[in-house]
């Protein structure tokens, strides 16, 4: 397959990844068993953030984008709407500690739901 195409298809993962460790949380009322992966999802997209790390997903899309010639991002559809969301101009340390923040708050809430649902809490 074409590097560049797999490279926008680890993009588009990696977007659905961050909406889902992000959101998936809301799904687990009508979906109880996605906890199983919500959470791992979870654990991973906090540690990346907190830690300062970088997830594997960026470092395999631009393996793709080397092996296309691309130096950096084209003009695809992807690269253009999704690729500023996923890297944001000027990504600091104190940017991505506010993400974490996020992702743990928003997530805490829908898992409150979750147990209320439930009948734990």
């Amino acid at each position: 397959m074409n590097p560049a195409a797999l490279a926008d298809a680890v993009v588009a993962l990696h977007f659905a990844f961050i909406l889902f460790a992000l959101l998936g949380g809301a799904l687990l009322v009508r979906w109880p068993g996605l906890v199983f992966l919500h959470l791992p999802a979870l654990a991973w997209g906090t540690w990346i953030e907190f830690s300062g790390g970088l997830c594997p997903l960026t470092t395999l899309e631009n393996d793709f984008r080397a092996q296309a010639g691309a130096a950096g991002y084209g003009e695809g559809f992807v690269d253009h709407y999704l690729s500023p969301i996923i890297y944001p101009d000027g990504l600091t340390r104190g940017t991505q500690l506010v993400y974490g923040g996020i992702l743990l708050g928003l997530n805490a809430l829908f898992y409150l739901r979750f147990a209320r649902s439930r009948r734990w809490v």
